[in-house]
């Protein structure tokens, strides 16, 4: 295994481009995202159960990821025939916590070759040398990688975090500010530090001392701003 397949992209630069086939036709990435958030997310194959437990569950919320300004690609080291079979098979035959019936409308690419789970570092040898990692990247309007996660081959994600990842940096921009541990769309977040003591900060800034101030910042404007007025969180 070269150093190349092991290597994931790094926070805060641009992710690697590609073009691939996908369930929706070909795409360039992440040129064709353009002006949108995009969650590229991995699988380690289809027709796997845990795997259908994540795919019917990005397709339930797909609306909900769209209201944000985000788009969602996936994608499985097998083929474009074997997705479309499997994506029927979940359409179909699939009920998982009341969801059933879900059509998936977000493309999933084929990856056959693992030329783009190789490019990612999705192939991690050891968990497995021919099935990607459950990695979940988060790429801003601009194609600059913000954040990523990734799962052993066992272990189905944390949906809730998902989108909470995303409205944190959606936030974050947003806002200027940075978030706090556990923070939800209604919490207090961080502010920049006061600096001198002298220094007065603006109204509504509470500060224990002079490394960590916060402020109030309601959920309805982060709805506002990033949500288009669509509830976010919980």
């Amino acid at each position: 295994m070269d150093e190349q397949r092991r290597t994931m992209p790094r926070l805060g630069e641009p992710v690697p481009a590609f073009e691939a086939m996908t369930t929706r036709g070909r795409i360039r990435f992440p040129g064709d995202y353009k002006g949108k958030w995009v969650i590229l997310f991995s699988h380690p194959a289809d027709f796997t159960p845990i795997c259908t437990t994540e795919v019917l569950t990005f397709g339930a919320r797909t609306e909900r990821f769209r209201a944000l300004n985000c788009e969602l690609v996936g994608l499985s080291v097998d083929s474009r025939n074997s997705h479309i079979a499997w994506l029927r098979t979940i359409r179909d035959r699939i009920e998982y916590r009341g969801m059933r019936g879900v059509r998936v409308e977000f493309p999933i690419i084929d990856d056959v070759g693992m030329k783009v789970a190789s490019l990612y570092g999705m192939i991690q040898p050891g968990e497995s040398e021919t099935a990607a990692v459950r990695a979940v990247f988060f790429i801003d309007p601009t194609g600059v990688l913000r954040a990523m996660i990734c799962y052993p081959l066992a272990l189905g994600r944390n949906f809730d975090e998902i989108e909470r990842v995303l409205i944190g940096l959606q936030t974050i921009d947003a806002f200027r500010i940075a978030l706090p541990a556990d923070w939800r769309p209604g919490d207090d977040v961080i502010v920049p530090m006061k600096g001198d003591d002298g220094e007065k900060q603006p109204e509504g800034v509470t500060c224990c001392d002079w490394f960590f101030c916060t402020k109030p910042l309601p959920k309805e404007e982060v709805e506002r701003k990033i949500g288009k007025g669509v509830p976010v969180g919980a």
